[in-house]
């Protein structure tokens, strides 16, 4: 499953993120695991969930994000959910059209049972047709 807090930068939806990645990990039987464009935001977290800085490992293309995010989730079998800060950044997808990654997203967690939440700072009105339906929240 896949779901996406929409806006443009600066209004608040990493916050929201942080606050719902905290919420989740009370009730969570499995593991959490945050990825970040930086480690920030690491005291704001429950030291339950795994934040994980993209930028340390080089990540160059939508291609390579995808394998590191499939990485993450073959060396844990106990993964439910993983927030996706700066989506857009991160998968080297900005200004480009999404409707490939959501698809993509969307079959990786019916497959491996994971749900990802994206941050994406676009208006949820430009978001593709594929998205919309998955907006929990439009900032």
């Amino acid at each position: 499953m896949v779901e996406i807090i929409a806006g443009q930068k600066g209004k608040g939806k990493t916050k929201y993120l942080l606050e719902k990645a905290n919420s989740a990990i009370k009730d969570a039987k499995g593991s959490i695991v945050y990825l970040d464009k930086s480690s920030k935001h690491m005291y704001e977290l429950n030291n339950r969930v795994r934040l994980i800085n993209v930028t340390d490992f080089g990540i160059k293309s939508y291609e390579a994000f995808i394998g590191f995010v499939c990485g993450i989730i073959s060396q844990d079998h106990d993964l439910e959910q993983m927030y996706l800060d700066s989506f857009l950044k991160m998968a080297c997808l900005e200004g480009q059209d999404i409707t490939e990654a959501i698809d993509q997203l969307t079959q990786i967690g019916k497959t491996y049972d994971v749900t990802f939440i994206l941050s994406v700072s676009q208006d949820a009105a430009h978001l593709p047709e594929n998205a919309k339906d998955k907006i929990v929240v439009s900032l």
